[in-house]
């Protein structure tokens, strides 16, 4: 996710951004740890994971699924606002970068609520599907890599309950999908998944024009 919306710029941005994105110490602390790692842009901004955990209250989740945990910034956001004996499942290939913010989760008392799981996501949510997990979920969040975006998209619904919301990361890619000249794969799979979640009669969706666009896809 881009750490500054590109949709507001200027002044406007300086006044919402310390308002929009306000954080206790340690997200402070966590969000500084991975700005100075060269990924930087793919952690979540401050303002958009705010947006994150009140639409985690607003849905009453209790349990959660993210495939792309990065440093765990998101994680760390929407652990937080699952009550105490919520699950955060977290998806990432790798537990580097996740190992960054797992000392940050062990501080802010949410650790026990967030069960991270190294690996090629699609199949992590697949095993969580036979495993009897269908439609167990309330809430999933999707910032992982693009072509995967309709794999997920699939599987995140078998995921969720009726009612349960499922948001969209970089929906909107800096604008590049409204250029019909951008044919690239990341691309074309976002907007592939824009398209079907707006003609999909099994969901409801809405765009957030904030960050990079999140996509917010409701189970019917």
């Amino acid at each position: 996710m881009s750490t500054r919306s590109f949709l507001v710029q200027g002044d406007l941005a300086d006044y919402l951004g310390p308002l929009a994105g306000s954080e206790t110490d340690i997200q402070r602390r966590l969000s500084e740890a991975s700005d100075r790692l060269p990924e930087a842009e793919m952690k979540s901004s401050p303002e958009a994971a705010r947006v994150l955990a009140m639409l985690v209250k607003l849905t009453g989740a209790r349990r959660a699924f993210e495939v792309g945990t990065f440093t765990g910034y998101s994680a760390l956001r929407v652990a937080e606002a699952l009550p105490d004996d919520g699950e955060l499942v977290c998806c990432d290939v790798s537990d580097t970068w996740p190992a960054v913010g797992r000392p940050f989760w062990e501080e802010a008392g949410v650790a026990d609520r967030i069960d991270l799981r190294i690996g090629d996501a699609s199949q992590t949510l697949r095993t969580m599907i036979g495993a009897g997990d269908a439609g167990a979920f309330d809430f999933g969040f999707i910032d992982a890599d693009k072509t995967g975006y309709p794999t997920y998209y699939d599987l995140g619904l078998e995921l969720l309950r009726p009612g349960g919301l499922m948001v969209f990361d970089n929906a909107l890619r800096h604008g590049a999908v409204a250029r019909q000249d951008v044919q690239d794969a990341d691309t074309v799979a976002i907007r592939e998944v824009n398209q079907r979640a707006f003609e999909d009669e099994q969901v409801e969706a809405g765009m957030l024009l904030l960050g990079d666009g999140l996509l917010l896809v409701r189970k019917r």
